[in-house]
């Protein structure tokens, strides 16, 4: 008889229901609940990292159909309705036989599906009307829960444990980027991370995150990030590439993220290829610029601060300081946020960014990451993770925000 890894607790999922229920009666009304299809939906609602679809009505409790895996799902969810189904078509009685039949309207996840595959659901559940349910689902995660709090800062100890001690006494300028890549990846195993990291957005992937020295902070990316990469090869644009060397005088970047139990922490980490001496003018003051910038959205991390407010003061501030041109990217690397919420998958609501005027509430989770690119040398500035309280952000990845040199 198989035992469960872990379970997550029914009190734990009740208020993930109650969150995306409040949300569906303010955004959505005319909605009788919500219908998701990624596995991450599944798991936030489940307990369960299963690929198929679940049913959240606006009351009782959801039930999950699956194509296939239903005894896994059966070990790891306390729930009491998960069924098998065929085709889409089979939704409709299946959830009508569990005392949930579907509504008229529902709101879905939109993201969750093809096109291909959304054209198919639609056919096979006539008389539907469909609303988009993906920003009240990603609002609903966005406020993590005790438990979950619990997962990410310890991921975020972790987390700075690599990159601030274990990592520093493993590389040395000298080293190609993939070989500061194997490094990490052998640190954060040796510290619990469980290897594969999601992202949100459609099509968007990451494995282990940006390894960049030197110039390869400037390299032209497809990442909707600022740091540039060469990465492993252009069918592979992650982690470092082999044929670059860390070299003496140059930044090294690490932009990796940690993952526990389903839970992601972000944090970038500058190296110094030299001594603290050796760090040219232009770099130690773009450095010092995004250290301040996180310092002054992190004191202003509190409940009701509100994120375009925030973004656009650090875009003022940045031309004011002559620093604009680099600030979040250089040339068609930059990028138009400082932050952005994380959880159960990286890119995570909201942004801190223009158009994201919903005030903050304690309980979210955002990595903060100013960073400045300067020609012919690299990336400075840093990345971490925060918790929106009372006090402003507490931040889980270590409070140690300078290069570490390295000779």
């Amino acid at each position: 008889m198989y035992q469960p890894l872990e379970t997550m607790p029914m009190h734990e999922l009740s208020l993930h229901w109650a969150k995306v229920r409040t949300l569906l009666q303010a955004q959505a009304p005319e909605a009788g609940g919500l219908l998701t299809f990624s596995r991450v939906a599944a798991y936030y609602l489940t307990g369960t990292m299963a690929p198929g679809v679940c049913w959240l009505p606006m009351q009782g409790e959801p039930m999950l159909m699956l194509r296939k895996g239903k005894e896994r799902a059966k070990l790891e969810s306390p729930l009491s309705s998960i069924v098998t189904f065929r085709s889409y078509a089979d939704l409709d009685g299946l959830a009508r036989e569990a005392g949930c039949p579907l509504p008229e309207v529902m709101a879905v996840e939109l993201s969750g599906l093809t096109w291909g595959l959304g054209q198919n659901l639609a056919a096979k559940l006539p008389g539907r009307r469909f609303v988009p349910g993906d920003t009240i689902l990603a609002m609903a995660q966005s406020l993590k829960t005790p438990w979950e709090l619990t997962k990410m800062r310890l991921a975020g100890e972790r987390h700075a444990k690599c990159l601030m001690e274990i990592v520093p006494a493993r590389i040395r300028p000298g080293m190609t980027e993939r070989e500061v890549s194997h490094i990490v990846w052998e640190a954060f195993f040796s510290q619990g991370h469980s290897g594969l990291m999601r992202m949100g957005a459609f099509g968007e992937e990451i494995f282990l995150g940006h390894v960049s020295a030197g110039d390869s902070g400037n390299y032209p990316s497809f990442f909707n990030g600022p740091l540039g990469l060469r990465g492993e090869h252009p069918a592979t644009t992650a982690m470092g590439y082999a044929g670059k060397v860390w070299s003496k005088d140059e930044p090294l970047a690490l932009d990796v993220g940690f993952v526990l139990e389903g839970y992601h922490t972000d944090k970038t980490q500058l190296y110094w290829a030299g001594p603290r001496d050796s760090i040219p003018e232009q770099a130690r003051r773009g450095h010092d610029f995004c250290v301040r910038v996180q310092e002054w959205i992190a004191e202003r991390m509190k409940p009701g601060a509100i994120p375009s407010a925030l973004y656009a003061h650090c875009a003022r501030w940045a031309e004011e300081e002559g620093l604009a041109d680099g600030f979040m990217g250089l040339g068609g690397n930059q990028v138009r946020f400082i932050g952005h919420g994380i959880g159960l998958v990286v890119d995570g609501w909201p942004v801190i960014a223009k158009g994201f005027d919903t005030p903050l509430e304690e309980g979210m989770v955002l990595a903060l990451e100013p960073k400045h690119g300067i020609p012919g040398l690299g990336m400075v500035g840093v990345e971490n993770t925060f918790e929106v309280t009372p006090n402003g952000g507490r931040c889980l990845t270590g409070n140690e925000f300078d290069f570490i040199c390295l000779e």
